[in-house]
């Protein structure tokens, strides 16, 4: 816990810069993490508690200088406003947060290493995030690891976790990567999932369940000879 002094001696997010400004290196840097956003807004609709930064400067008092941030492709705090002071973040300074650091981090590897098994695992070492979890689809092999890691703070370092979907009970969810029909198009992407390993579905993914469900309901009438278009009104 910062002394009063020291946190008034601090920059506001005001003050401070949003991101780093590197551009991503692709498209799916930022598409990727925002479908985990847009997920969450679904499953903890109801929370308040909660926060999923995407390509936001995270600034803090670990490292060299409180003014240069780390920039997670994305970082989820539990215990946080959603909307702090009814306002959406510019960044987020764990000082001005309670002194709540991110629960967890993301990165993706891109053609152009950035330091994800290296320099950011250790300051994410000394900021004390529990969990740190790298995604690498296209060049796990370049780099001597596997396509989609997770790494838990236990006793001081990171220790890589076996399992995937892997469930994360501090959080109440699990994580792993799953192929699915994203905007007409097949691809692999991240997914959260509950306690049984089951994923939780996009709203595109949902509406599609449910017309299935409707067709089979449908045939199943059909074969009782029975029109579904025209059913008797109910008494």
């Amino acid at each position: 816990m910062l002394s009063p002094d020291l946190k008034n001696a601090l920059p506001t997010t005001d003050e401070l810069a949003c991101s780093d400004d590197t551009p991503v290196d692709n498209e799916d840097q930022n598409f990727l993490p925002n479908i985990l956003l847009f997920l969450l807004n679904s499953i903890w609709t109801n929370r308040m508690d909660w926060y999923f930064g995407v390509d936001m400067a995270v600034y803090h008092t670990t490292g060299v200088n409180s003014r240069v941030p780390v920039v997670p492709d994305a970082f989820l705090s539990l215990g946080v406003e959603r909307k702090k002071g009814g306002k959406s973040r510019k960044s987020y300074a764990v000082w001005e947060e309670n002194g709540i650091i991110p629960i967890l981090t993301l990165e993706m590897v891109s053609q152009t290493p950035g330091g994800e098994y290296e320099e950011k695992l250790d300051i994410y070492k000394k900021l004390g995030v529990l969990y740190y979890l790298i995604y690498n689809p296209e060049f796990w092999r370049r780099d001597q690891h596997q396509p989609f890691e997770v790494y838990k703070f236990i006793n001081g370092s990171y220790q890589i976790q076996i399992g995937e979907p892997y469930f994360m009970p501090e959080i109440g969810l699990g994580i792993g990567w799953r192929q699915a029909v994203i905007g007409g198009i097949q691809q692999e992407f991240l997914c959260w999932y509950d306690e049984r390993e089951n994923c939780y579905l996009t709203d595109a993914e949902q509406v599609q369940q449910e017309r299935q469900k409707a067709e089979q309901l449908a045939q199943y009438l059909r074969s009782l000879g029975i029109d579904p278009n025209n059913l008797p009104p109910k008494k």
